[in-house]
Order: structure tokens, then sequence, then C-alpha cells
């Protein structure tokens, strides 16, 4: 249906009252603009933000205005906040419309959950809120529907957020998970799986769902070799700076700190790498060894943040660094992020499942497997609503594929790190476990054992690892991506 009215003339009288131009909002347009790359071409709201906010800037300046820091914090928040709170705000639209949202054209949805933002989830007050997102809907979707978003959001703005949470999330006595799924805005598949991994009641899975609907901090490492910590945080305006709070490499940034303007990432000395991991990488360089310590391995290497800290870490001891990476457009991105490590490395094009090297050849292997990224919704909200239950299943084959033959890559004696950016079981655990099950029965051919290693004396001062061996982190209790480690010493 197309209930756009077609335009009329300039100052031709409407209703007794003359038409008038829509003002232009650009921070407003800007997020709207964002938001629908995110809807209609899968991108990721971290991958093309930066890009609209430097054309926003860049036609500021060719129009005599001014696009300041305060309009790209606004642009940023009204983005990533409409993203994190989409299951709460389309409840709360959906108790607002005569219609399933499915018959919503997804553009108006999308100028909604921006109007839906402001009213429930900023302090804009609620007058400047409507006014901004109805002329916003003038703008990108004409008169019209502008005044269907404008009587929507008179009904939100009839409520405070926790008046609507009473109105539109069931009872949590009734139905734990959908009430979690509605306060917290997860879907419920994603709140039962993080509830598994996480064990315990109420408070434990609460909390973490708040911590993903938080705003992360921006975590730099300074590469061994090329730079420390101090320098870096000296390198830094003063107070914008704090010490990484488990990883020895890491400098944490100033909320809203822009790392591309330190000299040290510039330059490649220094990267962008949360702190979860960071510690993955080390704890794999940390294991101890018997014999030979020469060669290591990064199975999945892109896009390169954890083959550059192994890289130098290998270099400190004198040996290379293989980073394999089965595209090449990310190929390019590792050789990048590699490029003037102090110690010998290689970048290779080469599928870890059926891999270009000989058996046995690394002391050290790591693979960090593509996986769901349930762990990483904080900096990335919309795969929430992306993903699938259906998408674990689908991963599995390759995770297992690329943990098998990362053990048959690594000679007797060294050791493996299998790493994940998601906590559910069947991503983690469960991919270790049939592993080395599967190993320790293989007929024909070479068989390969392993044993897995208790991984938590190689993160010092990390506390609530649990029982181990294996580890997983947590963004509510460590303040990191929710990374897993495995380490797993093959024996024969």
């Amino acid at each position: 249906m197309n209930d756009q009215p077609r335009r009329r003339p300039q100052g031709k009288p409407q209703g007794g009252r003359p038409h008038r131009r829509p003002q232009k909002d650009p921070v407003r347009i800007l997020a709207f603009e964002a938001l629908r790359a995110v809807e209609e071409r899968d991108a990721y709201a971290n991958l093309v933000l930066p890009g609209l906010l430097r054309a926003a800037e860049q036609d500021a300046v060719r129009r005599g205005r001014q696009f300041d820091r305060r309009d790209a914090a606004l642009a940023t928040e009204l983005v990533y906040g409409t993203l994190r709170r989409q299951g709460t705000y389309d409840a709360v639209i959906a108790a607002c419309v005569d219609r399933p949202l499915r018959e919503v054209d997804p553009p108006v949805l999308d100028v909604l959950g921006l109007g839906a933002h402001q009213l429930l989830g900023t302090r804009i007050p609620t007058h400047a809120a409507v006014s901004a997102t109805v002329e916003l809907a003038r703008v990108v979707l004409g008169d019209g529907r502008a005044k269907f978003v404008n009587a929507v959001l008179r009904r939100i703005s009839a409520r405070d957020l926790d008046g609507w949470l009473e109105e539109v999330a069931p009872p949590y006595d009734e139905d734990p998970e959908e009430h979690l799924a509605v306060v917290h805005s997860h879907p419920r598949w994603v709140v039962s799986a993080l509830w598994d991994a996480l064990g315990g009641g109420r408070a434990g899975i609460e909390d973490l769902l708040t911590a993903d609907n938080e705003r992360p901090e921006v975590t730099l490492v300074a590469r061994p070799g090329r730079s420390t910590p101090r320098e870096l945080a000296d390198s830094m305006p003063p107070g914008t700076s704090e010490p990484g709070r488990w990883s020895p490499y890491a400098v944490r940034m100033a909320e809203g700190g822009d790392p591309s303007g330190v000299e040290a990432v510039a330059e490649g000395r220094a990267g962008v790498q949360d702190e979860g991991s960071q510690l993955v990488a080390a704890a794999l360089a940390a294991v101890p060894l018997d014999g030979r310590d020469t060669r290591w391995l990064d199975g999945c290497a892109g896009p390169g943040g954890k083959a550059a800290l192994l890289a130098a870490l290998a270099a400190e001891r004198g040996a290379a660094l293989v980073a394999a990476e089965k595209q090449p457009h990310r190929a390019r991105l590792v050789a990048r992020s590699l490029a003037g490590n102090p110690g010998p490395y290689q970048v290779v094009v080469a599928d870890g499942t059926r891999p270009a090297w000989a058996e046995g050849s690394f002391d050290r292997v790591l693979v960090d497997v593509p996986c769901t990224g349930l762990g990483a919704l904080r900096r990335r909200p919309e795969a929430r609503w992306r993903r699938r239950a259906e998408d674990v299943a689908g991963f599995g084959p390759l995770q297992r594929g690329l943990l098998a033959e990362a053990l048959r890559a690594v000679r007797v004696g060294g050791v493996v790190g299998y790493a994940t950016c998601s906590p559910h079981l069947a991503e983690t655990r469960a991919v270790v476990d049939d592993v080395l099950r599967d190993a320790a029965q293989a007929r024909g051919g070479v068989a390969v054992t392993a044993e897995r290693i208790d991984a938590r004396p190689y993160l010092p001062g990390v506390p609530a690892l649990g029982d181990g061996p294996d580890i997983q982190l947590w963004p509510h209790l460590h303040g990191t991506d929710a990374m897993f480690l495995s380490l797993l010493r093959r024996t024969a």
C-alpha cells in the first residue's frame, strides 16, 4: 500500500494552513540511514556508522554548518540504542498500532524505533522527541505516513519505560524466559541459551542481559616489541585512559574516545581489541612446552587482531607465526595488521579444514572459530535479531572440522587453543567433547589423542573462572566479550 500523498506545491493552502517544508535534521537522518543499512543490506552498525559520520561531517563543512562531537554522539546513541532495545520497542509499538508489525513498512518501523528510543531510553524531552521524529518521518517517509508516526508516538509517550514493561511483558512467575526477553530485549531463544551456559538463578542472567545492553568500552592492545601500555597511555590526553583490568597489554579508553586519533594505533604498533580476545592469545602463549617452540599457527586469522598479538608474542621468543585465513579479502586485513611485526611471520590463504601444511608442523595452534557471535552482543547488537536458533547447528560441522585439523596440525606435546566468541554450550564445550571423543575412537589412519589443560592458571588475576578446565568470560563478570577458551595438549 502506498499511502504517501502526492506532493502539493509549496505554499498551497491545506486545510486552511500553508504547506511547510519539513526540517532536515542531519543527526536523525544519519541514524535512519544507518538503521536502513542494517535492515536492507545486513550491514553491521559498527562498520557502516563511521562512514556515515564522516560523510555528514564533510557535508556540513560544504554547507558552512557544523557537525560536532555532540552530533556524532547523539547519532551513535540513537543507532545503537534503537538496535539494542529493538525487541522491547517492537513490543511497545505493537501495543500502539492497529495491525501486526509485519504489516508495517520496515522504514516506518525504523522511524518509530528511533522515536521510541528517544521517548523511553533517553533524556530528550517528550515534545522534542515527538516533533523531531515526526519531522524525520516527513523527510524520509512523506506527510501521510508522518501522521501515522505522530499518532503512534503520542500513544507511546503516555507511559514511561517501566510503565510499558508492566503492560507488554508477561509476569516473570508465569513465563520467566519471555519476561526476560521483552524486558531486556533479547530473542527468547538467546535468553534460554545464555541462561543454560551461565547456570544459576534469576540474578545472574539479568545481570548478563543488562550488560549486553550497555555500551562497551573501547580497549586498545599494545603489541609487544612495538609499544607498551605505559607508552600508549602517555600518548593520550590526561584522563582519557585507564589500565586494562586483566590483560597486561590492555589500555582502556574513556567513553567517547576515538582510537583512530591515537598515534600508535594509526601506525599499527597498537590496535583495538577486546580484553577477552587479548587473554585468549596470551593464555595460549603462556602454556609451557617441552622441546621445540618455534612455529605457531593462527588457523582462523581474519581480521587479524589475535594474529597480531600472537605474532608479537612469538617474536619475543624467536618463533614465527603462520596466519591462515580462508577468505582472500580477510587475509589482506590480516597482512595489514601484521605489517611491521618485529619477528618473522607468514600470511597464507588457506582453509583450516583442508590444510596446506603437514601434520605435526606447529608447536602452538589457535583456532578462533566462526560462530553465532552471541558473546559480542554489546558490540554488534543487531546480531541478536539476525541470528536464529538453527544457526548454531549450522556452525557445528565447521567448528568441529577446524578443531580436529588443528589437533593434527600441532606436534605431540604441542598445545591447541579452541576459542569462540559465543558462550552457547553447543559451540563451546560440546564441540571440544565431540572432537576429543571422535579422535579417540578413530579407525584407520593415524589416531590423534589430546587432553584438556586447565586454562585458569594462564589467566592470572582473573576472577570467577568457574571449575575449569575450560574458561568462559562474561560481560557482567569480567567486562569483556563472552569469550570461551579450551586448551588442549596433543598426547599421541
